[in-house]
């Protein structure tokens, strides 16, 4: 009997996010590198979860999240405005680079830079595939894999 994934089961896959255009935007077989996550634990859409529950292993799914579904809605409060002279240090940003920056409470987020007008550079911190529908192409390797590196229990 095969096992099939669960509300809080650990899954190994391979996947392959694309866009609309049907670029790729990530893709876990390009480098043979499977992706581990636990369902339940906040890191995935309700969503991307319902489509996981129930596959097995071996199985293939491929579906479509909208926007809201997937990585959300751009907001206008992620967009910050900055000086230039903010940017003295790690020399003159080019647009579309993403960049790391240092929040108040000393966490780094990834920004990319949308704007350079004059003295004025606007940030991006958005999800950069906020307002995105991404079709997914998943494939479930292991449920509950048994991890030498890591401890599989998690206290709870």
């Amino acid at each position: 009997m095969s096992k099939a994934v669960g509300q809080s089961s650990a899954v190994l896959v391979h996947f392959t996010l694309k866009l609309e255009d049907g670029s790729t935007a990530e893709s876990t077989r390009s480098n043979g590198k499977p992706a581990l996550f636990r369902l339940g634990d906040g890191s995935l859409s309700e969503a991307l979860e319902a489509e996981l529950l129930g596959l097995q292993e071996g199985e293939k799914r491929v579906f479509s999240l909208d926007p809201e579904a997937a990585y959300g809605i751009p907001s206008p409060d992620m967009i910050q405005y900055f000086s230039r002279r903010d940017f003295m240090a790690s020399g003159e940003p080019e647009l579309g680079t993403i960049m790391l920056f240092t929040a108040m409470d000393g966490s780094e987020m990834p920004g990319v830079i949308r704007e350079i007008n004059g003295d004025s550079i606007t940030v991006d911190f958005n999800h950069p595939l906020a307002g995105h529908t991404v079709h997914f192409d998943v494939e479930v390797l292991e449920i509950d894999p048994q991890l030498e590196t890591e401890n599989a229990h998690s206290a709870g």
